[in-house]
């Protein structure tokens, strides 16, 4: 049997390629045998590691958000002395800029589009943005606490942000002339300008 840590990095291996599948074809193209040439193992490793394609798609999904904020733990493990910025440095870095970000992003999409019609990842993406949410919430509050932010329900500001990020992330993925990289960043500070002391 495979030491621990051989096994974590090979489960990881293979939610990665599962991630680049469901980012390069979607959700519903996805099929354990190219999630297996993708990560360079056989159908057989992938099955030992997960039962069925769901439990694959779902796993994939945690590992899409946890590295998401791993990107950004040392943002949040820094000097919170400057709330504001670190919450406008948050946002930005969760536009779709790069290619893995971009890879990132399409991987929620399929996440929301399939989860409209399925419990368990709408369980996940509750969960999931509910953490989400919570950090930018958290945030919020330091900032009001510092006297940087004015005072409002945090849940408030924290969810117009989020869904701020959302929603023009979307339509940057799908390609909307209305929506450039640098519109976003303009909304985004001129919203936290505009809840700043």
């Amino acid at each position: 049997m495979a030491r621990p840590s051989v096994e974590a990095e090979r489960r990881e291996q293979i939610l990665s390629a599962a991630c680049e599948v469901i980012a390069d074809r979607g959700m519903q193209s996805l099929r354990l045998s190219d999630v297996a040439k993708r990560a360079g193992v056989s159908s057989g490793t992938v099955h030992y590691y997960f039962d069925t394609k769901r439990d694959v798609i779902n796993a994939a999904f945690e590992l899409n958000y946890e590295r998401s904020i791993e990107g950004r733990r040392a943002m949040l493990a820094g000097d919170q002395t400057d709330s504001l910025a670190t919450l406008r440095a948050l946002a930005h870095s969760n536009l779709p800029v790069t290619e893995a970000s971009i890879r990132a992003w399409r991987v929620w999409a399929e996440l929301w589009a399939e989860g409209m019609r399925d419990e368990t990842l709408q369980e996940i993406n509750a969960r999931l943005y509910g953490q989400w949410r919570d950090l930018v919430r958290d945030l919020v509050v330091h900032g009001q606490e510092r006297g940087q932010i004015i005072e409002g329900d945090a849940d408030v500001f924290a969810d117009v942000l989020v869904s701020m990020i959302d929603g023009m992330s979307i339509q940057n993925l799908m390609h909307s002339p209305e929506m450039p990289l640098d519109r976003m960043i303009a909304r985004i500070d001129s919203y936290l300008d505009a809840i700043t002391l």
